[in-house]
């Protein structure tokens, strides 16, 4: 749970506020030995449940690709920018080694399994809620699994990192005059844990999430219901995520600047964004 600390600053608003913030800028161990097999079994995981989006390896760029022309976002024309969380301001490494690895690792030892057998197992269950809102939720993922999901967070809460750049982005939007708002998938106590660490929602003007709206932001109600609680102009309005399928909805959803991000894991190969502008990180827009 959030920390009582906390409580007021990530008060509800409506129900679906996770938080608003005024300030301007204010040995685990393991039974598995065998780090080949386990490598390899990740990236299989990896591959069958397509975190991420890393659908296929890309090679590194070796410097930042450069927006086409007419993609540059023109600030004299946004009033808002939304932004996504994990994967455009933090780190996705973290995500992706709780549940590619850790989680995994945990239900192997709890059912007498290898990894690669785990693996098999879990992908099709991740596979058939994902997209929905149960995809996000450790409540729904602790009850199925028979793991403690927040705990396992919390003992590796270590690893949350910032993704290069993105603090230095929130800080020059908000010299601009701009309002910055969080959208996220993620599980309100897994954003508390985050902001334990990272302080995120300090550089932030409003954070929503898509639990407090009963849909995720693939869906068009997520949006609505965005609309009702941050009554931005689409028009006037930047979105960044990592996600093609959000994406999408933004645009469905009438938002003008829409930007992908291709590195949301600096742990991995980036995915290229064909359909959107497409950007390494947040700091390419300035």
């Amino acid at each position: 749970m959030l920390l009582a600390g906390e409580a007021s600053r990530l008060a509800a608003r409506d129900g679906v506020v996770v938080g608003e913030s005024r300030e301007r800028h204010a040995s685990r161990g393991t039974k598995f030995d065998e780090r080949l097999r386990r490598q390899q079994a990740i990236g299989m995981m990896a591959m069958q449940m397509q975190i991420g989006e890393g659908r296929r390896a890309h090679r590194r760029y070796d410097r930042p690709m450069a927006l086409l022309p007419g993609q540059s976002p023109r600030w004299d024309e946004i009033d808002t920018v939304l932004l996504d969380l994990d994967g455009t301001l933090l780190d996705l490494a973290f995500d992706n080694y709780i549940w590619l690895a850790r989680v995994a690792e945990i239900y192997a030892e709890n059912h007498g399994l290898s990894l690669a057998e785990t693996h098999a197992e879990l992908a099709p269950r991740f596979k058939r809620v994902q997209g929905t809102l149960d995809w996000y939720s450790i409540d729904y993922w602790s009850a199925q699994l028979g793991i403690d999901i927040e705990r396992v967070h919390r003992e590796e809460s270590h690893r949350v990192a910032w993704l290069p750049g993105a603090r230095g982005f929130l800080e020059q939007v908000r010299e601009r005059g701009k309002r910055l708002v969080l959208m996220t998938n993620s599980h309100p106590v897994i954003l508390g844990i985050k902001e334990e660490r990272t302080r995120v929602l300090s550089y932030l003007d409003a954070a929503y999430t898509s639990h407090g709206f009963g849909a995720p932001k693939e869906d068009q109600r997520f949006w609505v219901a965005a609309r009702r609680a941050e009554p931005f102009d689409p028009a006037r309005t930047m979105f960044v995520d990592d996600s093609k399928a959000v994406l999408h909805a933004a645009i469905e959803a009438g938002v003008r600047w829409v930007y992908g991000v291709k590195r949301p894991d600096t742990s991995r190969e980036p995915h290229h964004h064909e359909e959107f502008a497409a950007i390494d990180g947040v700091a390419d827009l300035l």
